[in-house]
């Protein structure tokens, strides 16, 4: 996977990379209902999009809310609770994480399990890996090493047989038999026998595999739609995906055919109908059709959320607007997207939120 890191790190500016379509949009993985985890000295609480704080600061850990409820820290342990910030599973747990499809993990004494919205288990702790539930069925990894899924009773519909397997996205999972990897169903029948280097997981209806080095797209089928010729590719994104022609970065369409010549040192996925790109080590963005929108100018560039992206200009972070102008001065050591109205910032080793015409909300004092 060493080549899609490389290209996609850059892009990514702050947010780790994590393969293609593993990244989860904010919207569905984090239920904010409009609060966001703030800190005091050393605890936690929550405010609001203004800044107000609504839930004391009382916790040694908190984590952002994902479907109603958000994980806390008190003591050694986690636990969970709701909006109004009363504890609704009681802190017991090593680790905790986000409710996904209505269950979470949740590690104690080195395994991991599920419970529901009661904080009741519906598996056992027995797993040595387990993912979220995606599309119904949840990866998980079991003592001894080999990689199956369950569903949200606990039971196993694909039984441990993998080498390693990830989650499903658009109705296959990426499965790895003897260093190849292929594509299974919900069902466990593999739909695409493991026969690629590199494989990642399914975007916009295809999915970047790797054959002898080179890298290109198959379909759902497993048919090979665009040729493995590329020494560097990302996965499709807004019906584009940027790949390395010759030395530099275009993008191609689902047939394969370049939608403008490549002429730039680095390229990064749409979002929002803009990507980011670097010309003579500057980053402006361009448009589906390879127009120039917003001049190279900044030192870094990212994505797109919420209509403004994080760039840095010398050692500093602020965002621009979709016509490239500064709205937030460039200001921060660190940020972050925007989601629901706000972004982490971080000044001087201490964080906070902005919103988007600037005004910090919350500092941690």
């Amino acid at each position: 996977m060493k080549k899609i890191w490389l290209f996609s790190l850059v892009c990514m500016l702050l947010i780790p990379f994590v393969g293609c379509n593993q990244q989860k949009s904010l919207s569905s993985s984090e239920d904010h209902v409009g609060l966001f985890p703030a800190k005091s000295g050393v605890k936690y609480g929550y405010i609001d999009t203004t800044g107000t704080i609504v839930i004391n600061h009382q916790f040694d850990g908190a984590y952002f809310f994902s479907e109603g409820l958000a994980a806390v820290k008190i003591g050694g342990e986690w636990g969970y609770i709701d909006k109004t910030g009363k504890t609704v599973i009681d802190p017991q747990f090593d680790e905790a994480k986000g409710f996904s499809e209505g269950l979470a993990r949740v590690k104690m004494d080195g395994r991991w399990g599920f419970i529901d919205k009661r904080g009741s288990f519906v598996t056992k702790l027995q797993f040595e890996f387990a993912g979220d539930f995606s599309e119904g069925l949840a990866v998980v990894n079991i003592i001894g090493g080999r990689w199956g899924f369950i569903n949200k009773r606990g039971s196993f519909v694909i039984k441990p047989q993998f080498d390693e397997a990830w989650g499903f996205s658009e109705g296959l999972a990426l499965v790895e038999i003897g260093k190849k990897r292929g594509y299974v169903d919900k069902t466990g029948k593999i739909v695409i026998k493991p026969q690629f280097d590199e494989a990642w997981g399914f975007s916009e209806g295809l999915a970047l595999v790797e054959i002898g080095e080179k890298l290109g797209y198959v379909d759902k089928t497993g048919k090979i739609v665009i040729k493995p010729q590329f020494v560097l590719a990302n996965c499709f994104s807004e019906g584009l995906a940027s790949v390395m022609d010759g030395g530099l970065f275009g993008y191609v369409d689902k047939t394969g055919k370049f939608v403008f010549d490549s002429q730039f040192d680095i390229t990064c996925d749409f979002s929002e109908g803009l990507a980011a790109v670097m010309v003579d080590e500057r980053w402006g963005y361009i448009d589906t059709t390879g127009k120039v929108v917003i001049d190279p100018q900044f030192d870094e560039a990212g994505d797109f959320s919420e209509g403004l992206a994080r760039v840095r200009i010398d050692d500093k972070l602020g965002y621009i607007d979709k016509t490239g102008k500064i709205v937030i001065k460039p200001q921060f050591d660190w940020a972050s997207l925007f989601w629901e109205g706000l972004a982490t910032v971080r000044v001087g080793g201490k964080s906070g939120y902005v919103n988007k015409t600037g005004k910090i909300v919350y500092m941690e004092p």
